[in-house]
């Protein structure tokens, strides 16, 4: 009988897997859901996820961070094809599309991130029936050009709260915050970049950016400076995203809002204003301070898309 030793030395000892191929194979025997690896190119590997549930992301994230990684949320149109790391898609799909009322007779909905827009207009959420029927309330709210309101008016999103995976692994719920609003935030790390957010929205950029119209920054700052008769929502930070500040576990939507934002009446409506605007400011240092307060680490692409 052959021994495994003489068997080795004639076939050759198998070479050490590269990081690349080890985050894979974890990844496969640590989620439920369906991985598709893309291989190499030019030495940088790219993968795709399907998760089954969100301790799949969880999981994800984790060795993300473990391998160098970007948890990059799929179907959001890129800036750049993160070309200089590797990078894992991560597409929220039909297992991840719960869309329902939160009680009989409520007109708030809890949503999960795989859920297409054209299932919440057919569920009765008719804001979103002029917007694209097939992408997933994930990728419209990290849409710049599709969460485009005008500056202050972040309410007319409906959007009441949200479930976050930070960057740290943490779960964070956002949702409107103020002096009648006394829930207390779930995590230290949040408790800090809320305070953070609060003297950044101070700033004179964030007022002079707030003065116009069209809100020039990647990020919602503006949810803070809330327009008169509005309630900070803590939520709206997460508007237009691009994907780069958290990973979003469900939402809770109101299916009446009390206008209608520019962006359904004419997408881009306001992104062209902005660039016809001789007064747009370009607050680079605003986007890079909330970028650093929600992904210190660099967990998520940056910039994810373009204004």
């Amino acid at each position: 009988m052959e021994s495994l030793s003489r068997r080795a030395f004639l076939m050759g000892r198998r070479a050490a897997p590269t990081p690349w191929e080890s985050f894979c194979q974890r990844m496969r025997r640590t989620v439920m859901g369906s991985l598709f690896d893309f291989g190499l190119v030019d030495g940088v590997g790219s993968a795709r996820l399907v998760p089954k549930n969100t301790e799949d992301v969880q999981h994800a994230r984790a060795l993300c961070a473990e391998y160098n990684v970007i948890l990059a949320l799929d179907g959001v149109p890129q800036a750049s094809q993160l070309g200089n790391q590797a990078v894992l898609w991560v597409e929220p799909g039909i297992d991840m599309a719960v869309c329902q009322r939160l009680e009989e007779g409520s007109t708030q909905w809890y949503v999960q991130p795989g859920c297409l827009l054209g299932q919440l207009e057919v569920a009765g959420l008719h804001q979103f029936a002029d917007l694209p029927c097939h992408i997933t309330v994930a990728a419209w709210l990290a849409d710049r050009t599709l969460c485009d309101w005008p500056s202050g008016e972040t309410y007319k999103s409906g959007l009441m709260h949200a479930s976050v995976l930070l960057a740290d692994g943490t779960r964070a719920n956002l949702g409107p915050f103020g002096e009648n609003n006394q829930k207390p935030l779930d995590s230290p790390s949040l408790r800090r970049s809320v305070s953070a957010l609060y003297e950044l929205a101070n700033h004179a950029d964030a007022r002079a950016c707030r003065e116009l119209t069209s809100w020039p920054a990647r990020y919602r700052l503006d949810a803070l400076l809330p327009c008169a008769g509005q309630t900070v929502n803590l939520a709206h930070l997460l508007l237009g995203h691009g994907g780069d500040l958290a990973w979003v576990e469900w939402l809770v939507i109101n299916e009446q809002t009390t206008a209608e934002p520019y962006a359904l009446a004419e997408p881009g409506y306001l992104a062209r204003k902005r660039a016809e605007d001789k007064s747009w400011l370009a607050p680079v240092d605003l986007d890079t301070r909330v970028k650093a307060l929600f992904d210190p680490s660099g967990a998520f692409p940056h910039p994810g898309q373009d204004l």
